[in-house]
């Protein structure tokens, strides 16, 4: 279900608010390196910014997808506005959208690094991101260098079905709320990508949290 297609507001399923067991996360985890996506335990948000600031080397070009977990941990700041990494968003906002559109989609496809989260992580090593338009799904599945993932380990769920209910019953209600409130405007979701495993070798990390980050 759509928002602006419906036209109703839609209420969030707490169900899918409920932070895992340790078993449950420790079971994804190696799940997911059984995939080719490397896990990282953090046992809290300071300790995931932590650890991503250690995977990301001064000097590298850094995409940062728009992300409300990035936000909480308050790493936008120190990626995007300062001096520390090439920053493609910081690039992307002294450019014309009107005569550089290309350009500008070029640069946000294939970046050295983008840095972002993920909707849903089944305990059986799969991972559902959801969009509006897409623009970080091209770098996440093949385009970019590496990928870094910071996801809450409130977004396990056991099956794919689960995970799609999550997006659509969870993310998508709060992800409404948000940008009605902000913009005046619904959101939906347009586009989907379900990674399965990652084939290239230490391409794709996931710093998966052990506390509720994001939605």
């Amino acid at each position: 279900m759509n928002p602006e297609v419906e036209g109703v507001k839609l209420v969030p399923n707490e169900e899918f608010a409920r932070l895992a067991s340790d078993e449950q996360i420790n079971r994804s985890a190696l799940a997911l390196e059984a995939h080719g996506i490397r896990t990282i335990l953090a046992a809290n948000g300071e300790e995931a910014r932590k650890t991503l600031f250690e995977l990301l080397p001064e000097g590298a070009e850094v995409f940062l997808a728009l992300s409300t977990t990035l936000k909480e941990l308050g790493v936008t700041e120190m990626i995007d506005n300062s001096d520390r990494y090439n920053s493609v968003r910081a690039r992307l906002a002294k450019m014309d959208r009107a005569t550089q559109n290309r350009e500008m989609v070029k640069m946000g496809a294939v970046p050295e690094y983008i840095v972002g989260s993920v909707h849903a992580v089944t305990e059986d090593g799969s991972v559902i991101i959801a969009s509006n338009s897409g623009s970080q799904l091209a770098p996440y599945a093949a385009s970019a260098a590496r990928v870094i993932w910071v996801v809450g380990a409130q977004k396990i769920v056991r099956t794919l079905e689960d995970g799609f209910r999550r997006v659509y019953e969870y993310a998508l209600p709060l992800e409404d709320a948000r940008l009605m409130q902000t913009l005046g405007m619904h959101s939906s979701v347009n586009k989907l990508l379900v990674v399965h495993r990652e084939v290239l070798p230490d391409r794709t990390t996931m710093i998966l949290v052990k506390e509720r980050l994001g939605y």
